[in-house]
């Protein structure tokens, strides 16, 4: 029994040292952090460096309409469309700053013209130049039928130019010839010739026709009843009928006008006989269309007419 040997007793000890591996957890949680931070930085920065405007188009960019999704992969077609916030300086010498659309355009940089206005206005500037024309044209056929007619002898009575109204064809009086008779509304019979003669060669014009009266400044007697405006407005009314026998039509008469001796032929010498005159006008188109502009406010579509300052006479005659 001595022989026996004794059990071996084996004493594990668990020695308690430092920490082992943790993880990495807390690393992934401060990068996170980190990247917050910056972006938050980085908005502040955009905040403090870009205009309102500005910000609302990063602001779409980030968060478009279906039709407001650019295609473009390029740095143009990104989010500041190949520009750059920074402002000019020493430190670099490339940048390309945004500019405010209110801006004035560089003198170098061609302005932008809608081609829809600029077709009207060549439109209006062919139309106004061919009806020149045809006002140039008539203006010769007036001027060639009197001196081939019985009537040369009143040529000077008769006096045909252009206006920004139009076509303006005056029956003028002159010393020791006068279209009507003293105070009178009734014309001579030459006078009468001298209109046919005209609405013969204007009859075919698609143009409105204005008939204006005119007297000098001689005034009737101290309270009388009928005074230069009723004299003007007669003649012009008479004009008018004599256009018509013509063969004028109605429909082409804008108005009759009398205007008694507001408007001179002769301003420095207003007892002149020249400033008694009737005047037939071929209206400019332009004056006696309506035109139609866009609706203004409202948001409304469509077009509204346009006044285009001449009015049919309401009666036979009127004073303006």
């Amino acid at each position: 029994m001595a022989d026996e040997k004794a059990p071996v007793i084996v004493v594990k000890k668990v020695i308690k040292g430092g920490g082992g591996h943790h993880g990495g957890a807390w690393k992934v949680a401060y990068a996170d952090f980190v990247t917050a931070m910056m972006a938050f930085f980085l908005l502040m920065w955009l905040l403090n460096a870009t205009t309102e405007e500005q910000r609302r188009g990063i602001s779409e960019y980030f968060d478009p309409t279906p039709m407001e999704v650019s295609s473009q992969t390029s740095g143009a077609g990104g989010v500041m469309g190949g520009l750059t916030v920074s402002t000019e300086g020493a430190r670099v010498n490339d940048v390309q700053p945004i500019v405010h659309n209110n801006n004035p355009p560089s003198p170098n940089v061609q302005m932008q013209i809608d081609p829809e206005q600029m077709k009207k206005e060549e439109l209006q500037a062919e139309l106004e130049k061919r009806e020149n024309a045809e006002f140039q044209e008539v203006k010769d056929k007036i001027e060639e039928a009197i001196q081939d007619s019985e009537l040369k002898d009143l040529a000077k009575n008769l006096m045909v130019d252009m206006t920004p109204e139009g076509l303006r064809i005056q029956i003028v009086d002159q010393d020791g010839e006068s279209m009507f008779p003293s105070g009178s509304a009734r014309p001579y019979e030459k006078t009468v010739k001298l209109i046919d003669m005209v609405a013969d060669i204007i009859k075919s014009m698609p143009n409105q026709i204005s008939v204006r009266g005119h007297t000098d400044s001689v005034p009737y007697a101290k309270g009388a009843d009928y005074t230069n405006w009723e004299l003007s407005a007669d003649r012009a009314n008479a004009s008018r009928r004599v256009l018509l026998d013509a063969g004028i039509e109605k429909k082409k008469l804008s108005n009759v006008v009398g205007k008694a001796d507001t408007e001179h032929l002769k301003p420095e010498a207003p007892n002149d006989p020249q400033n008694r005159r009737i005047s037939i006008i071929l209206l400019r188109e332009s004056l006696t269309k309506p035109v139609t502009t866009k609706k203004a406010a409202s948001g409304g579509t469509g077009s509204v007419p346009v006044d285009p300052g001449y009015r049919k006479t309401t009666g036979n005659v009127q004073f303006p």
